[in-house]
């Protein structure tokens, strides 16, 4: 019974060194020749098509209800001039790389984690692995890099959109001035808050791809089981995405002070 008790403890201790093992298994395959550029595209696209619309409309809210819940805070201590930075802040260094990586996980990974364990239960990837063929190499590589690159991209999307948002709803709903809301962008942005935001999304489509292509390599019981894999791929990815958004941002804080400090 103890014996029992002690794996069943130890056993998210394994999963989660699999899935590190698994990740320098996929960074190692970043190096090696062939790459698979077509399947690079053909992933890429994919993904892009299937994230880009609700990335776009989940960023109107996401800006909304920060520029208005900012604004009304700020408005209590007489600062309604600096609502703008503290928006733009909140959308860039937060808002938009966390709401593009939900959308890559929910859809993209989603995708990635089903067609690999449909080809683990069809037993695609072994025959694969007798032909001399690295299922890593020619299949996890290619969408790896495909998630980061669309997770690049969303993030300036949402970015874009998120902000354009607030500054819809700041100047309609909380009678915000235009002119005071765009120029008080510089007043505690700064060029580095934009670079955090867009490693943090490249980190992110990382782990959403990894994390599902684990999942989806290592799904069995048939269809079933890749229903399974699938459920937690996402939710797998949602947990480390918050964690390692703590964590990156508790750097960032420490390593570049704000601007008005």
């Amino acid at each position: 019974m103890a014996s029992l008790t002690s794996a069943r403890v130890l056993r998210p201790v394994g999963t989660a060194g699999k899935l590190f093992a698994f990740a320098l298994d996929v960074v190692r395959g970043l190096f090696r020749r062939p790459f698979q550029l077509r399947e690079f595209l053909q992933q890429a696209w994919f993904i892009a098509s299937v994230t880009i619309v609700p990335t776009a409309l989940v960023a109107i809210p996401f800006g909304a209800v920060i520029a208005l819940q900012v604004g009304g805070l700020i408005k209590q201590f007489g600062a309604q001039s600096f609502t703008g930075s503290a928006s733009v802040l909140a959308v860039i260094q937060q808002a938009g790389p966390i709401a593009t990586a939900l959308l890559i996980a929910g859809a993209g990974g989603s995708a990635i984690a089903a067609d690999l364990g449909a080809r683990k239960i069809r037993e695609e990837l072994d025959a694969m692995m007798v032909l001399g063929i690295d299922p890593i190499q020619r299949l996890v590589v290619p969408r790896v890099l495909a998630c980061m690159l669309v997770a690049f991209f969303l993030n300036g999307l949402v970015s874009v959109v998120g902000v354009a948002g607030g500054y819809v709803f700041n100047v309609i709903l909380q009678d915000g001035t235009p002119g005071a809301y765009i120029a008080s962008f510089t007043a505690l942005a700064q060029l580095p808050d934009l670079y955090i935001g867009l490693i943090k999304s490249l980190i992110f489509g990382l782990i959403a791809a990894v994390v599902a292509a684990y999942k989806g390599m290592n799904a069995g019981g048939g269809p079933k089981g890749v229903g399974d894999a699938v459920n937690e791929s996402v939710v797998i990815t949602f947990l480390l995405l918050f964690v390692v958004n703590f964590v990156l941002s508790t750097i960032y804080l420490q390593l570049v002070p704000p601007k008005g400090g």
